[in-house]
């Protein structure tokens, strides 16, 4: 990848995204986070780098399944 499109670029260009994909539903990502029992800034900080691994992995798998983000 280049300088300017870095994996942390492609992660936070995939939040902005799936949040984007939730206000198209007419819902909103902070909702499906309540509705699934788990708290906005763990969404945000997987997508963003600052939480890695296997379940952060996860978590965003079911953050962008949910917003039809491919």
């Amino acid at each position: 990848m280049s300088a300017t499109n870095t994996p942390k670029d492609a992660d936070q260009d995939l939040y902005l995204r799936a949040r984007a994909g939730f206000v198209g539903q007419g819902t909103t990502l902070n909702a499906w986070c309540k509705k699934n029992g788990t708290h906005i800034q763990n969404v945000r900080d997987a997508f963003l780098g600052r939480w890695t691994g296997e379940k952060a992995t996860l978590l965003m798998a079911r953050v962008t399944k949910a917003a039809g983000v491919k």
